[in-house]
């Protein structure tokens, strides 16, 4: 396969760079909205249903009267908002905002050497400045492969027994046209790419510049004050020189809320007004339902509420795929706000309860820290395979469409949007927005409808479902595959796909851009008794042959 590889890559010319190899620098991914570090997947939220995730950290990272999440979305404090709202941030590269046709002046990041998938190093590939989407911006040139041509390159792929029962969709992403597939329109599992469909529908719904805002607010009771949950999971309770995203110090784009900032910014105004002893309850308001999903495991997920510090996780630094959680995580984050108090001079008394009513609008803002936005945020969801924030991205479509915010709404809200887009419904069924629920159902004709959705010129606010998807053997879920023994090596750096694992099943989803230049999305779907990085292996394969091909 190599030297057929290196032809197909030469062929590829400037197209195939643009959206592959150029696609990632040591680390470093340009992005709608500029060059930031990549997360790569670990503590808290990361979707590793039952063994998808990769093992790398990612230090985690309202709309106001509890309503939810708008926030600010100009990068510029908010009421109330002090210098110490945000960790210690890192310049950034300059770019277009969320969503537009990137301008060329985005960071290339560092150059040098690589470590390749599988131990060796490859030189770092140097890509262009808005390498990520330039082949969509520009349209393909090159005509689209044929189906005879797929189904020659993919035949013996497919055929692979390893994979058992497999399904699959290949798409012209430029319009969506289905160009080959098998079973394309058969409902599967979908795993962890349910994601895109929540994904889509948030960002659809939600600006992408939205922010999750959590805030204290005088109290109805005297001498008390209220914790306002916004669904902002990434809210951190870490120290700002302690948190990283990707093993980097985070940046101003993908920088969590701080709790300690919120603690200083409520003491001050606390002290100011000669307040300096207090009660705390917290207003979890905002969702509605039972709060546990149905595979609920205290690892893969917590109890999904509007109030949590780091994810729920027990250890906050926890590097685990699946660590634990805490068991209540809205009491943990107003008891580690209330210790945050006591360091700032202001002391709570008793412990912290819930709120006997929401706060009310007209309440008395004491401090307020928002999330990155709901762009930066849902690229971190898809690298990750975060189950945590997707619940939350869910509910924050639920919201925007007027259904409650539970597991019920949240799937309303979803399929209702994706109608509405124009995707076809027909054996789509969602329970969430994660992927861990095993029955959800979604076609692989679905899925690539859902890739090219993200790609039309039609959508420029989707972009962030496309930059957000891994990276071959760099990245996220996709960070330890395509190594020098999955038979797909080659193909390192030019696929872009969000991955997805329950016991039994296995599905990987992206786009790559063939031989000639052209983008293309596809969907692979399996259900097999064979050991799961085998079945991916053989996933990675399939779309290894559509990266060395023009299939026509």
């Amino acid at each position: 396969m190599g030297t057929g590889v290196g032809a197909a890559r030469r062929r590829r010319g400037t197209a195939a760079g643009l959206f592959g190899a150029a696609l990632l620098v040591a680390g470093t991914v340009l992005t709608s909205g500029g060059a930031y570090a990549q997360p790569s997947p670990g503590p808290g939220g990361h979707s590793t249903e039952h063994g998808e995730g990769d093992g790398r950290g990612d230090g985690r990272d309202g709309r106001d009267g509890g309503k939810g999440g708008r926030g600010r979305g100009d990068g510029k404090p908010g009421p109330g908002d002090t210098p110490a709202t945000r960790p210690a941030e890192q310049p950034t590269a300059p770019g277009t905002a969320a969503g537009s046709t990137p301008t060329g002046t985005g960071s290339t990041g560092p150059t040098g050497s690589t470590p390749a998938p599988g131990g060796g190093a490859r030189p770092a590939p140097a890509p262009a400045p808005g390498a990520v989407l330039a082949t969509v911006e520009a349209g393909g040139s090159a005509a689209a492969p044929t189906a005879q041509g797929l189904q020659q390159a993919l035949a013996a792929a497919v055929a692979d027994k390893s994979l058992g029962t497999v399904t699959f969709a290949v798409a012209d992403a430029a319009g969506g046209q289905l160009l080959y597939g098998s079973g394309e329109n058969t409902p599967g599992t979908p795993a962890s790419t349910t994601k895109l469909a929540t994904a889509i529908a948030a960002l659809s719904l939600t600006p992408g510049d939205t922010r999750l805002t959590t805030r204290v607010v005088r109290g109805a009771d005297p001498g008390t004050i209220t914790l306002v949950g916004g669904g902002d999971p990434t809210l951190t309770a870490l120290p700002a020189d302690q948190v990283q995203i990707g093993g980097q110090a985070a940046d101003a784009d993908t920088a969590p809320a701080s709790l300690d900032a919120l603690a200083r910014q409520t003491a001050a105004a606390l002290k100011a007004a000669g307040t300096t002893t207090v009660k705390l309850d917290y207003d979890l308001s905002m969702y509605a339902g039972n709060p546990q999903h149905k595979n609920h495991d205290a690892q893969n997920i917590a109890l999904v509420v509007p109030l949590m510090a780091d994810e729920g996780r027990v250890d906050p630094k926890s590097r685990d795929e699946a660590p634990a959680r805490v068991a209540d995580p809205a009491g943990k984050a107003a008891e580690s706000f209330a210790a945050l108090l006591k360091a700032q001079g202001v002391t709570v008394d008793g412990t912290a309860k819930p709120a006997a009513a929401p706060a009310t609008p007209a309440a008395t803002v004491l401090g307020r820290v928002d999330s990155p936005t709901v762009a930066r945020l849902v690229e971190r969801m898809l690298t990750t395979s975060d189950n945590q924030l997707a619940e939350a991205m869910a509910r924050q479509a639920a919201l925007a469409a007027g259904q409650p915010a539970s597991f019920e709404g949240a799937a309303t809200a979803v399929t209702r949007e994706l109608a509405k887009l124009g995707v076809p419904m027909t054996g789509v069924s969602l329970n969430d927005g994660s992927g861990l629920h095993p029955g959800n159902a979604v076609p692989p004709a679905v899925l690539v409808q859902l890739l090219a959705l993200a790609a039309s010129d039609q959508h420029p606010a989707l972009r962030p479902v496309l930059t957000g998807l891994p990276i071959a053997g760099f990245t996220g879920t996709l960070g330890k595959r395509y190594g020098s023994g999955s038979g797909a090596a080659a193909a390192a750096g030019l696929i872009r796909a969000k991955t997805g694992t329950l016991s039994g099943v296995n599905t990987l989803a992206g786009t790559v851009v063939d031989a000639d230049g052209r983008l293309l999305a596809f969907a692979v779907m399996t259900r097999t008794t064979a050991p799961a990085d085998t079945a991916r292996a053989a996933m990675d394969r399939i779309a290894a042959r559509l990266a060395t091909c023009g299939c026509r």
